[in-house]
């Protein structure tokens, strides 16, 4: 699924990824934790294919080593989602238009539609209890509503890889746990896509993240299995903080700052 070796990258002479080793299977829904500045944005333009890593490094997406591949077509094949989409769509377009428009590859559709597409966008936003929603105005709708819509949006090409970039950052408490149960019942369906979930809050790491990666100063300190990531004595290295970790029945981490 995906493969990175020696990784290093510099942007305008600076180095913001260092020594990035780090492979992730087909099924393996991974989050990416760390504060700002730690180079979780740039790690998801390598992926992405956006930043290139200096002489020696290795990256491989989907089974196809980059420098050696079709960009463009790789591209297709991976979906990346942000709540800073939102601030690219106009006033004028209604949630089906924004669904339909990820065909194009755009934020808004700019021509008229076929029946087949207003057909598959309808499907995949009942799948993800967004449809009664489609003549809505993407704008009016709540912010977590906007972000279900960016992600059947981005279903719209049937990924083999999905890049949920902070897509919590903005919602209040009631819309995050309303994102957190579409994405939980959107990755438990048969043939859903691998999904990378880039994060600074351990309280929106939903359990259907069985990996986990931490970043800090951009580099990779852990990686591995969930809990076995998610430890107080991890947090402390990643954060400079002595965190309190709680975690629930159904799985979830809470955290409190230790003082």
């Amino acid at each position: 699924m995906l493969k990175i070796k020696n990784a290093n990258v510099f942007l305008e002479g600076t180095k913001i990824l260092s020594d990035i080793n780090w492979e992730l299977k087909k099924g393996e829904n991974c989050f990416i934790l760390g504060s700002n500045g730690a180079g979780k944005t740039t790690l998801v333009k390598l992926i992405m294919g956006l930043v290139w890593p200096v002489y020696g490094a290795e990256v491989s997406v989907l089974g196809n080593t980059y420098g050696r591949c079709n960009l463009s077509e790789i591209r297709k094949k991976i979906a990346w989602v942000s709540p800073f989409l939102q601030s690219w769509t106009g006033p004028r377009w209604t949630a089906l238009e924004v669904v339909i428009s990820g065909i194009d590859g755009t934020i808004g559709l700019f021509r008229k539609p076929g029946e087949k597409e207003i057909e598959k966008a309808l499907s995949v936003m009942r799948q993800l209890d967004c449809e009664t929603l489609s003549k809505h105005f993407f704008d009016k709708v709540s912010s977590g509503e906007q972000v279900k819509i960016l992600i059947a949006r981005a279903l719209m090409t049937s990924p083999e890889l999905i890049i949920l970039d902070e897509a919590c950052v903005h919602l209040d408490l009631k819309s995050r746990e309303f994102l957190l149960d579409t994405i939980e019942d959107f990755a438990s369906k048969k043939n859903s896509p691998t999904i990378i979930f880039i994060t600074q809050r351990i309280e929106d790491i939903s359990p259907v993240f069985n990996y986990g990666l931490i970043l800090k100063n951009g580099r990779i300190i852990l990686s591995g299995k969930r809990d076995a990531v998610l430890t107080e004595e991890n947090l402390f290295t990643a954060f400079d903080m002595n965190i309190k970790l709680h975690r629930t029945e159904d799985g979830r981490y809470w955290s409190v700052l230790h003082k």
